[in-house]
């Protein structure tokens, strides 16, 4: 027995503009779910207010209360929306007792999508990598790496991989469509756009050029955290944000380990603790995302390990709540560095386990570079790997202006600081 596809995801959509949209989800559960379900929130520019869930690790119920984020411009498509989320859910028309949990790689993930690679050539102006970047967000696509490169005569050439939401790139009447859509908005700076399944360029892009030792430290090490906080601004945020707490309970439930976490409220907070929770392996019985109270968040997880025991090794115990306080308290690290003669932002994050980067961050840095006014002259998406995780880098060369000029001390603390404030929805 099972329940009807229609009733495994609902919408409900507020009356008032200014309530939530709830968001419920009825299924057989699996490893990441919980993980993989507030990725694609993310991805379509949603928050997450609140949540409730809950599994006894064969069925699964989730509510999400959402709103649009502060920086998505995107009107929701909450019909895509319900498809992406039913599709991401183990069958419910198979009895539960037959699922296999194990199914997909173990960690959650399921078959990768097809990457195609669009080739787009256009005359340069201020903010248009944000705009093409935008586009591609409405239509649903997810870039996994990007190559831009400017040259003398003011034109730019992006080969930008795509992944497809909709899995319909493989037709010609989506591919057209995509075509059609970028040549009509972008107008005369368009020069040509091609759409073709990626091949070998693909994979010759997965690894960035080395970063110096000095910069990958800088970038990468947890405990320098702090020397990015050099203007007063960036101090302040640093001192709210290290009042983020993780208080472990093994007494009140005989079976579960409780955490309590309270810390300031940020974008894609729900998403970087259940990360966190599929990376390390350990099942969330029952779970309380609350509302935010004066810019704070207070989250309660009941947890076990997946053998279905106590988490009481303290040393397990301190690597997970170490590691939740690092997302927390930063779980983007952004540095301006020189590089040669010219200014290079940095911008990294953690990759989930499954391979998956976080959604929107490329989206999020162009529009904070697009308010600014800066241009870019080359932009880079790859992975780096350190001695404890993989890391999801992007890189890019900017160019100096007079409006905004990148050799002055402050001007590089604010646009650090307006980029860390635009990815963190502050």
């Amino acid at each position: 027995m099972g329940i009807p596809n229609d009733d495994v995801v609902l919408i409900q959509l507020p009356k008032d503009p200014s309530e939530p949209t709830i968001v419920t989800v009825n299924c057989p559960d699996k490893p990441g779910l919980g993980c993989d379900l507030c990725r694609t929130l993310l991805e379509f520019g949603l928050s997450i207010t609140r949540a409730d869930f809950s599994t006894d690790g064969r069925w699964c119920y989730m509510v999400f209360w959402l709103v649009p984020s502060v920086s998505n411009s995107c009107e929701i498509d909450w019909e895509s929306l319900k498809n992406r989320l039913v599709s991401m859910c183990p069958s419910c028309l198979v009895p539960f007792f037959s699922f296999n949990y194990q199914q997909g790689d173990g960690n959650g993930s399921t078959t990768h999508s097809l990457i195609y690679l669009l080739k787009l050539c256009c005359l340069d102006r201020k903010g248009l990598l944000h705009d093409v970047t935008r586009i591609l967000s409405e239509l649903q696509f997810t870039i996994q790496r990007v190559k831009v490169m400017t040259t003398p005569d003011g034109r730019v050439m992006y080969l930008v991989f795509i992944t497809d939401g909709m899995e319909l790139l493989h037709t010609k009447e989506r591919r057209d469509d995509t075509r059609e859509h970028l040549i009509s908005v972008l107008k005369n700076y368009c020069i040509s756009c091609e759409l073709q399944l990626a091949g070998p360029e693909y994979e010759n892009l997965k690894a960035l050029p080395s970063l110096p030792p000095a910069v990958a430290e800088e970038l990468f090490t947890y405990e320098l955290a702090g020397k990015e906080a050099s203007s007063k601004e960036l101090k302040s945020d640093m001192m709210t944000l290290k009042k983020a707490t993780v208080t472990v309970d093994n007494l009140l439930s005989p079976a579960h380990t409780l955490l309590q976490i309270q810390c300031v409220d940020q974008k894609g907070l729900f998403y970087d603790i259940l990360r966190t929770s599929k990376d390390f392996d350990f099942q969330i019985a029952y779970g309380r995302f609350s509302s935010s109270v004066k810019s704070y968040r207070s989250l309660d997880l009941f947890i076990r390990q997946a053998n279905g025991n106590k988490i009481v090794d303290p040393k397990h115990l301190n690597a997970l709540c170490s590691r939740l306080q690092e997302e927390m308290l930063q779980p983007f690290r952004v540095i301006v560095v020189n590089r040669g003669p010219d200014t290079e932002l940095l911008v990294a994050n953690p990759v989930e386990s499954s391979g998956k980067g976080r959604p929107r961050v490329f989206y999020d840095v162009t529009l904070a570079l697009k308010m600014l006014g800066i241009c870019i002259f080359l932009a880079e998406i790859g992975r780096h790997s350190t001695c404890d995780r993989q890391w999801e880098v992007y890189r890019f060369l900017l160019d100096d202006s007079h409006e905004f000029p990148l050799t002055s001390c402050r001007a590089r603390n604010q646009l650090v600081d307006k980029v860390r404030r635009t990815l963190m929805g502050w």
